[in-house]
């Protein structure tokens, strides 16, 4: 008898109970979702929101997870812990967003983690942002000097059944770009989207903003504490497709499910955090390329460490990640 998929919602958040986070809750709620809020040093000492397991900073500690002691505070990558509540609690498959959000009906549907879809191979940088726009639009993290290159024509793609063990839905209102983007042109619209599967030799940089991910692929969701805040997530999606392709998965590409309502950014502050981007995006993965990694679910953990220890012995970031990722492999289940 095949065991139930328990589906949980992620989030992290320094704001009081909005009215995004009302909706979250009220939908997670309605569809049996456990919901885990994320807090920060930042947050409201009181907060209090229905429908949501909410963890403040001691009721993280309060955990007994490794991680939870050791990562710094005011920083994104506490929303590990999240991960970490929900995998202790056996879910099957996670679904991350943030706090600024707001969830279409689809939102809820459960995913498929193999669906029939049209598949990039061997491709390159593929901007998966053309097939479902007209706009001259790119994600967060794609290399600026990739930005004309068109991809493969979404006819000549073959469609195949293929493992998707991480899925980035697509988002409306303020799709997630670069800073650039934003400075230059106005918000993207999508209103053809397509589905794409980025297979083996193909990149595409993915976020935390609405990603889903299945029981597999759950020791791939950690972020990095020593890298930016508009970092974390683009170098996360480098190293998780690196692992993926190694075991023949595929990062599925799909219609919205979320529209964006922006929380409020200075965007030249946006632009400044995102230079290490803008610099060493394709020297990451040409770096991430070149490792000689292992492939099955018992390689996942070393295979990440050779990931990091790999991109800290090139400079992208701090030595102090290999402690914490190592108390992140000590803490799954």
């Amino acid at each position: 008898m095949e065991t139930p998929v328990t589906t949980a919602l992620v989030v992290t958040s320094i704001a009081p109970p909005n009215d995004i986070l009302r909706a979250l809750a009220h939908g997670a709620a309605e569809h049996d979702w456990p919901f885990y809020l994320i807090g920060d040093s930042k947050s409201p000492p009181d907060f209090s929101l229905p429908g949501a397991r909410y963890f403040s900073i001691a009721d993280q500690i309060a955990t007994g997870f490794a991680f939870a002691a050791a990562c710094p505070t005011g920083c994104y990558a506490r929303k590990n812990i999240g991960y970490l509540a929900a995998m202790r609690d056996r879910v099957s498959c996670i679904v991350e967003s943030d706090d600024d959000n707001r969830p279409y009906s689809n939102f809820w549907t459960p995913r498929q983690f193999l669906p029939s879809v049209a598949v990039s191979r061997d491709h390159g940088w593929v901007n998966v942002f053309q097939y479902s726009t007209a706009d001259p639009v790119w994600p967060r993290g794609f290399p600026l000097d990739a930005i004309r290159q068109a991809p493969p024509a979404f006819a000549s793609l073959p469609q195949s059944k293929i493992f998707c063990p991480i899925q980035q839905g697509l988002v409306d209102g303020d799709p997630d770009v670069d800073a650039i983007y934003r400075l230059l042109s106005p918000p993207a619209q999508f209103r053809d989207a397509r589905r794409v599967a980025i297979a083996r030799g193909s990149w595409c940089p993915f976020n935390s903003q609405n990603t889903a991910w299945s029981r597999e692929a759950f020791p791939l969701l950690y972020l990095p504490a020593y890298s930016n805040f508009r970092m974390t997530d683009t170098w996360r999606s480098f190293i998780a497709q690196r692992i993926a392709h190694e075991n023949d998965w595929a990062i599925l590409f799909h219609e919205s499910t979320l529209v964006q309502e922006r929380n409020q950014h200075d965007l030249l502050r946006d632009f400044e955090s995102e230079i290490p981007g803008y610099l060493h995006n394709r020297r990451i993965c040409e770096l991430l390329a070149g490792l000689a990694l292992q492939a099955g679910p018992a390689a996942l953990a070393d295979d990440l460490r050779i990931c990091y220890e790999s991109l800290i012995a090139a400079g992208f970031l701090d030595a102090r990640e290999l402690s914490l990722l190592d108390c992140w492999l000590a803490d799954l289940p």
